[in-house]
């Protein structure tokens, strides 16, 4: 039998399994989905007991597919989530996700006050509704009974940690996220707990992303036809581990992610503050930083995209076959119409949840194709926004990973390409974020195993077309000019829900 490692990365819409060799070619593939609510406008909650049998689900499906066991399981884990819980570890009230928007008005009110800047460069987590720090102040106001109720307040990571194990323990990855913890001192920060009127007892023991059990709950393993001593690693964030999974540990070279969301990170020895973009600082592990910024609109505004323009409800391949070939036939810069993609407000560099998306410049020649084309662009340009503001807080960046569904779409990273500047490089992952958790039970264990970059990166890569690029750079400049321009007639719509 050959041994494998199985990587596990609990996301927003679903959990993955990554089954690899120990020479690190992919062995098997599981993942499971599961909803999200939205009560009221601006919530975002899941049920976690569905997120923790999709995970079962998951190993279950792995082991009886390949027949045995895995030599080892680790962990990756979406960020920002709060559950109450009893002492028991029983959810007391659905979880929170990252993208949920109440505590704006909360998170602005302290991104204002004195304390906000110090919070920050602290936590190395940005000010933002999506943090449960802000969350946590949020329940205290509106949802007191439930706030005073809970034993603890735990993410999805460490909710099915106390499922296995019956201990509350907390990665200093995901605890790096909260806004509640000290990334130098790896400890839970009094001043942020102090904000949200708890004590370090309502949170989880810190330890490090590379930290194993070898005694999970017997009934789980034998349900499982697993032995009790498998180890499982904590592991880290889906972010950091996305990192580490796409070879991004050198200076010069960054990562870029397309999900539903977006991202830009850089792996450094030290963290890469900018308060004014709050440029996010995770610990990987507890030498090492990842920094960057996330945008809120990435597949999920062209899933928009196809929907409006396509009248196409649920998006087949088909779908984005048909609009990235209906987008080859315009040129670059759409002939001038401009599209701010922020459907679902923004995160990095702006950090404005009442912002929203914008078509501008539309001129009778323009077609469907020209909206379409320019919707792409508009995202590829809020990326390169924070990509830009990375490389001016910390150091020039000359190649970008990247790695998500749009890989396969060679007229998206093409665009990507002429709009960055960049050359980009293509990481062929099952999962970044599950290989990356996968390379930390490597160094967990002390196992020594020589996972080749070669077999998991495409050899071609690919380079700007310059003149192309210097024309984006005014359509670009054209781009971030219009948010300043508009951003207050965006607030005041928001405000005045003028449209609901």
């Amino acid at each position: 039998m050959q041994s494998y490692l199985l990587g596990i990365d609990i996301g927003t819409g679903s959990t993955k399994a990554v089954a690899v060799s120990f020479t690190g070619e992919p062995i098997d593939v599981s993942q499971h989905y599961y909803p999200v609510k939205s009560p009221k406008p601006g919530y975002s909650e899941q049920d976690p007991a569905l997120i923790f049998e999709a995970f079962i689900s998951c190993i279950n499906d792995t082991v009886k597919k390949i027949g045995y066991a895995p030599y080892v399981i680790s962990l990756s884990s979406a960020m920002h989530s709060v559950i109450p819980v009893d002492a028991n570890g029983k959810a007391l009230a659905d979880m929170i996700t990252w993208a949920d928007a109440r505590s704006e008005d909360i998170a602005q009110s302290l991104r204002d006050s004195a304390q906000g800047e110090d919070i920050y460069k602290t936590s190395g987590t940005p000010i933002h509704a999506m943090t449960p720090l802000c969350k946590l102040i949020w329940l205290r106001e509106y949802k007191n009974e439930l706030f005073t109720a809970a034993y603890k307040f735990i993410s999805i990571k460490e909710y099915i940690w106390h499922q296995l194990f019956n201990d509350f323990q907390v990665d200093y990855s995901i605890a790096s996220a909260t806004g509640l913890f000290d990334i130098i001192k790896l400890k839970w920060n009094p001043e942020a707990c102090a904000l949200a009127c708890i004590n370090e007892d309502k949170l989880s023991t810190p330890v490090n992303t590379t930290y194993k059990r070898i005694d999970l709950n017997k009934q789980l393993a034998l349900s499982l036809n697993i032995p009790t001593g498998t180890p499982f690693i904590i592991g880290a964030s889906d972010g950091c581990c996305a990192n580490l999974g796409s070879f991004v540990t050198e200076p010069g070279v960054a990562s870029l992610t397309i999900g539903t969301s977006g991202a830009i990170r850089v792996t450094s020895e030290r963290p890469v503050y900018n308060y004014q973009a709050m440029i996010f600082n995770y610990l990987l592990n507890e030498r090492t930083f990842v920094c960057g910024g996330a945008v809120n609109n990435g597949g999920i505004a062209l899933n928009w995209l196809i929907k409006t323009f396509l009248d196409k409800q649920l998006p087949a391949h088909s779908d984005y076959e048909a609009v990235f070939n209906q987008i080859a036939t315009i040129k670059a810069g759409s002939d001038g119409l401009i599209f701010l993609p922020y459907l679902y407000g923004e995160r990095a560099p702006l950090w404005d949840t009442k912002s929203c998306g914008v078509f501008f410049n539309i001129k009778p020649g323009h077609t469907q194709a020209h909206f379409l084309r320019a919707g792409l662009e508009g995202i590829c340009f809020a990326l390169c926004d924070v990509l830009q503001t990375v490389e001016q807080s910390s150091a020039p960046i000359d190649q970008l990973n990247i790695s998500g569904g749009f890989i396969t779409s060679a007229v998206w990273t093409q665009m990507l390409a002429n709009i960055t500047g960049k050359k980009l490089v293509i990481v062929q992952q099952e999962d970044a974020s599950a290989m990356g958790a996968i390379f930390l039970a490597i160094d967990a264990l002390d196992l020594d195993l020589q996972i080749s970059q070669k077999s998991h990166i495409t050899e071609t890569s690919l380079i700007p077309d310059q003149p192309t690029h210097q024309a984006y750079n005014k359509g670009f400049f054209a781009f971030k000019k219009l948010y300043q321009n508009l951003k207050e007639t965006m607030h005041w719509l928001h405000n005045m829900q003028y449209f609901s």
